[in-house]
């Protein structure tokens, strides 16, 4: 049986805007389609008798949050299967129980109760850098979102060599039916003579090679199993996070790796993946990488 593909719902336009992509995404890999809405009413007064008539507002709120984001993703593709779920914890918690058994985890980047002018909301964040399946987050515009450039970016770093991240993009670019842009940043070294205006020497060259043969190895074993997917590869000098900012700029699709170390219960995302969650010009998937 094919593991659903999760969305989280809170009646947010983020939301909407998650649940718009999720039913395209699977779409495009034939996948039945999981709303997910996480109430702590549920968890409080679920196993409770009630003798009263009338019905607590929550309980309300979530069951017409779940039946019109059902309803809205049936409509946008009647051929994929979607059923909808209350879970009795916060969203956070609920997501993180439902990405135990999924293809990927979609959020929105805000949600109903965020502060307005948030770079990203507070479940999306800790989500992505606590789930054990892939996470995918709504950034960016409606032309990224609905792919309207037929290219999938992977970000291509030191932990991400033979990782589930590149795995997970050329999965992406097959399904899509698109090219991929494999992008490896480096860095020249600190100048002893830091006063001096830095020019290219044969160290930059050597640097630049070492990056461009790790690129080549960190792409082997997927270019050789998806021999139509249209690889495209960049070497660039520059901090990753903002090498990767500008190349999201006209991609469809984002992906980078973030490490999930064994007993560490904290936060696991890197710089790199922590700014495009904040910044990104396109949706960002994270995709986890066990040390």
């Amino acid at each position: 049986m094919d593991l659903p593909l999760v969305v989280g719902v809170d009646g947010s336009d983020s939301s909407l805007e998650a649940v718009d992509w999720a039913v395209d995404e699977a779409a495009r890999h034939g996948l039945p389609l999981r709303l997910v809405y996480g109430s702590l009413w549920e968890r409080y007064e679920g196993g409770r008798p009630s003798f009263r008539s009338d019905r607590p507002a929550e309980v309300l709120m979530a069951e017409h949050i779940t039946a019109s984001c059902t309803q809205r993703a049936r409509l946008r593709n009647p051929e994929v299967k979607v059923s909808s779920e209350v879970l009795p914890d916060d969203a956070v918690a609920a997501l993180l129980h439902a990405g135990r058994e999924a293809f990927a985890l979609v959020t929105g980047s805000r949600g109903r109760s965020e502060i307005a002018g948030m770079l990203l909301g507070s479940v999306s964040l800790t989500v992505a850098a606590r789930a054990g399946c892939p996470v995918v987050v709504m950034r960016g515009g409606e032309r990224n979102r609905q792919g309207s450039f037929g290219r999938v970016v992977v970000g291509v770093g030191d932990s991400t060599q033979g990782s589930t991240a590149v795995r997970f993009a050329f999965h992406e670019a097959v399904a899509r039916g698109c090219g991929l842009d494999a992008v490896r940043a480096w860095r020249r070294p600190a100048p002893e003579h830091p006063e001096r205006t830095p020019v290219a020497d044969d160290s930059d060259r050597t640097h630049e090679e070492r990056a461009s043969a790790f690129l080549t190895d960190a792409l082997g074993e997927q270019t050789r199993s998806h021999p139509e997917v249209d690889v495209h590869r960049h070497v660039v000098e520059g901090p990753a996070h903002k090498v990767l900012l500008d190349a999201s700029a006209d991609a469809d699709l984002m992906v980078v790796g973030a490490l999930r170390r064994h007993g560490h219960f904290g936060l696991q995302l890197g710089r790199t993946a922590h700014a495009l969650l904040h910044h990104s010009a396109c949706p960002v998937a994270v995709v986890p990488q066990r040390a």
